[in-house]
């Protein structure tokens, strides 16, 4: 009986946040780990068309490093591959020009790619608070405030879809401020319905999203937002949560790269992502803190 009672207060330390009494009953106690947001609009640290435009430098810059590998993409789109064969061009120019290497193009890792592109590269280690568990890292360069520094990852839930099972034990589910909630857990029946929705909605050559993220070397390396620490006393949040709708014309090749996907099929709107976006300037070697619960007032 004892040990009954043990296993359901841990099931119910990592649930209770997804409760709403809780939260109302908890919100004194919590006031430094919670993200007030009066309004959604004050959601937005940054423009949603900023969030765009690096996401899409860095998917560009992303594809074009695995160029190679995209062939059946482009023989279905022969004006796009005409502007990325521009594209690889340039880089080709530039790379010749740095390292005086006028050989086949170079490929580098997705951290690398992050680098040359924004400036930083962000991976997964252990945190420097006792007992966190795996953190995120500035591993290289340097991130100017108001940045896109990850991505939240996961399975999207609408309000009325099934969650129940893959949300016990699971401290990685994100409630957006509309009620969305997103799965960021990369193991178990999470991982299983994730690969499950990518793969159904999967076009030919063409994939909907990225499954990478769900392994240790993911595809996309700002894939890695859902192993960002809550804030504490000691290490104050330096990044916020900020939800984005990937526009329509958001271009189909690098669709690859988005590390969401709808759980239910056919969905109508614009595809749910949540960044990280810096609050302050953060240097090489500082793990990246921030607040875990909205709350809407």
């Amino acid at each position: 009986e004892a040990a009954m009672l043990r296993e359901l207060r841990r099931r119910w330390g990592s649930y209770k946040y997804r409760f709403v009494p809780w939260l109302a009953l908890n919100l004194r106690r919590q006031r430094r780990t919670l993200r007030y947001v009066p309004e959604s609009s004050q959601d937005k640290i940054i423009a949603d068309e900023d969030v765009f435009e690096t996401l899409l430098k860095t998917f560009k810059a992303l594809f074009i490093n695995d160029f190679s590998r995209q062939a059946d993409i482009l023989a279905l789109l022969p004006e796009v591959r005409c502007q990325y064969l521009e594209l690889l061009t340039v880089e080709q120019k530039r790379s010749e020009v740095n390292s005086c290497n006028h050989q086949s193009q170079h490929v580098f890792t997705p951290e690398e790619v992050l680098f040359n592109t924004l400036g930083f590269a962000v991976s997964r280690d252990q945190s420097s608070l006792v007992s966190a568990g795996t953190g995120v890292f500035v591993t290289k360069g340097f991130v100017p405030k108001g940045m896109v520094v990850s991505m939240y990852p996961g399975t999207i839930y609408r309000k009325h879809e099934p969650i129940f099972f893959q949300s016990l034990g699971n401290p990685f589910i994100f409630r957006c401020i509309d009620g969305v909630l997103i799965d960021g857990n990369d193991k178990g029946l999470s991982r299983s319905v994730y690969r499950s929705c990518s793969r159904r909605d999967q076009l030919g050559p063409f994939q909907m999203s990225d499954e990478s993220w769900l392994t240790a070397t993911p595809q996309n390396p700002l894939a890695v937002g859902q192993y960002v620490n809550n804030c504490s006393h000691e290490k104050a949040a330096n990044v916020c949560y900020q939800e984005f709708d990937v526009p329509g014309h958001f271009p189909v090749e690098l669709k690859q790269y988005l590390p969401n996907i709808f759980y239910s099929h056919d969905i109508e709107s614009h595809l749910r992502c949540v960044v990280l976006v810096t609050l302050r300037d953060i240097k090489q070697g500082e793990e990246l803190f921030s607040n875990y619960y909205t709350v809407v007032s």
